[in-house]
């Protein structure tokens, strides 16, 4: 059984770059260049974060927040946060 790992984000959208930018507590923060408009700023959250994690695309799920700056993700492949933290170093 594949370990998965659900976690806490604040989202900033239509920044000047896409990228993880660090920790505010146990939420992990992250921007991207894309308007929260259609979804669009959501499926740039999840690309950031496959791609940072070094996971496939559909390992990454938005579990909640849809509308909303604060989401859940589920992450399939990662056993711990302990993990999550040192792939993004």
């Amino acid at each position: 059984m594949t370990a998965t790992l659900r976690l806490a984000l604040k989202v900033s959208a239509k920044a000047s770059r896409s990228a993880v930018t660090g920790w505010r507590g146990d939420v992990l923060k992250v921007s991207v260049t894309a308007a929260p408009e259609r979804g669009k700023a959501n499926a740039a959250v999840l690309d950031v974060l496959a791609e940072a994690l070094a996971v496939p695309r559909s390992a990454v799920r938005l579990l909640r927040g849809g509308t909303t700056p604060d989401k859940w993700v589920e992450i399939d492949g990662l056993a711990d946060v302990d993990e999550l933290r040192r792939r993004i170093g």
